[in-house]
Order: C-alpha cells, then sequence, then structure tokens
C-alpha cells in the first residue's frame, strides 16, 4: 500500500512515511470508501459522502488527501497495484486458461469501476500523466503475462495479443448496467474467441 499520494506529473503531495496504526487504517478505509462510492456514483461522488462512509470527518479526509485528485489518483493507483498483485498470485496457478479467465474477470471489474474515475483523471492531469501511463504499463504486462504463459501451453490463439484482450474486455465494461447473465455471456464469448 502507497503510504503517499501522488499528483499526475507524479510529486509526492503527501510525504511517503510509514504511518501510524491508526492513521493507516484511516487512509485504506477512506479509500476502500472512495472506491465504492466511485462505483455507484461515478463523478458525482461527493467528498463528504466518501468521508461518511469511510466513519471519518471531513477533515481527516483532507489531511490524508487535500484534492480530490489526490484521493482518485490514490484509488487509482492503488487498484492497478492490486490488478499487478493478482496477477502474480495466478501465475502460480496450474491451469493456464484458469488463470486468463480470472485475469479476464478481475480485469472487467476493475475497468467497469473506473469508467468514471479515468474520464476525470483525463480531465484533470491528462492521458499521458505518469500514473496514467504506468497504468497502461501495469495492464498490458499484466495482460502479456498470462497470454503469455497460456500461448506456451496451447490453450490460447498464437496471435491474441495484449492490447486485442484488453480492448475486448474494455469494451465489455463500456456495456452500462445489464443483466448479470447477459454480461456473463459476452465475457464468454470473448474468451471463446481467444482460446486455442
Amino acid at each position: 500500500m502507497s503510504t503517499g499520494t501522488r499528483t499526475g506529473n507524479g510529486t509526492s503531495v503527501v510525504p511517503e512515511r510509514p504511518l501510524r496504526a491508526d492513521a493507516r487504517r484511516n487512509y485504506e478505509q477512506i479509500v476502500a470508501a472512495a472506491r465504492e462510492a466511485l462505483r455507484e456514483q461515478g463523478a458525482a461522488a461527493s467528498l463528504e459522502d466518501i468521508a461518511r462512509r469511510a466513519g471519518v470527518g471531513i477533515g481527516t479526509l483532507y489531511r490524508r488527501f487535500p484534492t480530490r485528485l489526490a484521493l482518485l489518483e490514490a484509488v487509482y493507483r492503488e487498484d492497478v497495484d492490486g490488478l499487478r498483485t493478482h496477477t502474480d498470485e495466478l501465475m502460480q496457478q496450474d491451469d493456464p486458461w484458469a488463470a486468463v479467465e480470472a485475469w479476464v474477470q478481475h480485469f472487467l471489474d476493475y475497468a467497469s469501476t473506473k469508467r468514471a474515475l479515468f474520464a476525470e483523471l483525463v480531465d484533470a492531469i491528462g492521458r499521458d500523466s505518469e500514473l496514467l501511463t504506468y497504468s497502461r504499463s501495469v495492464i498490458t504486462a499484466t495482460a502479456e503475462q498470462v497470454l503469455q504463459r497460456a500461448r506456451e501451453a496451447g490453450v490460447v490463439r498464437a496471435d491474441v495479443e495484449p492490447a486485442d484482450l484488453t480492448r475486448l474486455i474494455g469494451g465489455c465494461s463500456m456495456m452500462g448496467p445489464v443483466e448479470p447473465d447477459q454480461a456473463d455471456r459476452v465475457v464468454s464469448i470473448v474468451l471463446a474467441g481467444i482460446r486455442a
């Protein structure tokens, strides 16, 4: 877990230093509450609502995250790092195809919850910011990890590239509210299309 908040150009707003247990807990609660509020309300999520969900005062939220942008960046970075950690765990699985399926589901959830957050970040810091450049590199690298192993095992088409997979799943994430069965069916069609 990052203990500092970075701006879009990579400079630290809050110094990187170990947090006391209560401060770490507050940080984690605020980021989790922000993720939940953003998933439900998108850009309409207010800092006051996020503080309430986290069980902290608005002053505590502002001490950890002096701006809304700082909080959005923290959520985004933590989720990107979570995708990397999840992929490292998937690489320990015996079944390469099961790892691809699990990565796709994790990435779909990640992408679905980032729609409004991504637009707000792009407006504030630009597509070529350090944070968004970093996130693209992690997404591409993790997709390549699971695909390479699956290609070597002969369970994924040899011509499937990371960009193919991320664009297909990213497209699925843009469907908006749909019946869970329909979303599952669309993802299963994508998976069938890349399987060897």
